[in-house]
């Protein structure tokens, strides 16, 4: 019996760009940099539109941003992960190019807490299980962007670095030269204030009044946001927390899990081919 013919060879299936191995310092531009356009350019064009709050500007973004990376590459020293390094010039990047214009707010509107403890209504986290739920979720994941775009941009971008990329607050500290506790307090004034803006669209419940005196209540709120930016559960004797509390506390979860979701994304393939050009053809540094 004849052999059958050989398949003729198909080429390697490439590696997904979270198998790409990592760019390490040291390396020549010319591969490090494909590389972390490969590991990171999605994310970053996912994050720019948070950043700057539409396409455009994050298309300007992630350009700006690998252009730098490759005029500063032999720069980079690997006391950051290249990642990081990245994030770095991304937020440079941002704030130059949303320079506060002249009578422009500078901070968030004051919010008080206490309401979280007086309304006789609260939100809550929809089922996903349902349909119902699911759709709940969309609107709300839909509220949280434009809610995050509107936020300015000294409070957006500690928030978009703490809570979508996921770093550390000393990390962000040290990104954008601010004290660490200057990056929780703002990155706890804007999780309250995406919290506000997620109360509009989610179902509602009526929830008891508070069982503890209010100082109480102000203080558990504080060890919960503590716990968010360490990344740990939160975790009472039970009984310690009352109802009230935990639907807050569950609802800035919810907030903090959508936010996750929101740093995935891919590059546009126009913006992909413009990147590979532009690196392949980009004159090494003088």
């Amino acid at each position: 019996m004849s052999e059958s013919p050989k398949p003729p060879d198909s080429p390697a299936p490439q590696p997904p760009p979270s198998a790409v191995a990592p760019v390490q310092a040291g390396e020549p531009r010319a591969t490090a940099l494909p590389r972390l356009v490969e590991q990171e350019g999605g994310r970053l064009f996912a994050l720019g539109r948070r950043f700057c709050g539409n396409e455009e500007e994050a298309r300007e973004l992630v350009q700006e941003t690998f252009l730098q990376a490759w005029r500063a590459w032999d720069r980079f020293e690997g006391r950051s992960t290249p990642a990081s390094w990245l994030w770095s010039i991304a937020a440079r990047a941002c704030q130059r190019m949303h320079r506060p214009r002249a009578g422009a707010p500078d901070e968030i509107v004051s919010l008080e807490p206490e309401a979280l403890f007086a309304a006789p209504l609260l939100g809550y986290a929809p089922d996903d299980a349902t349909p119902l739920g699911a759709a709940q979720r969309r609107e709300a994941r839909e509220r949280l962007e434009a809610a995050i775009a509107a936020l300015p941009l000294e409070f957006r971008l500690p928030l978009v670095l703490r809570e979508i990329v996921g770093l550390e607050p000393g990390e962000v500290a040290a990104l954008l030269g601010l004290e660490p506790a200057t990056v929780r307090t703002r990155v706890h004034r804007a999780r309250l204030k995406l919290r506000a803006a997620l109360e509009e669209v989610l179902p509602r419940r009526a929830v008891a009044p508070p069982a503890y005196e209010k100082q109480l209540c102000l203080d558990l709120l504080r060890a919960k946001q503590e716990a968010l930016d360490r990344g740990v559960p939160f975790e009472l004797p039970r009984g310690m927390v009352c109802e009230r509390c935990k639907t807050v506390f569950a609802s800035l979860d919810f907030g903090q899990s959508l936010c996750r979701e929101l740093g995935e994304g891919e590059l546009p393939p126009p913006l992909r081919e413009w990147l590979a050009r532009e690196l392949r053809e980009a004159p090494p540094p003088g």
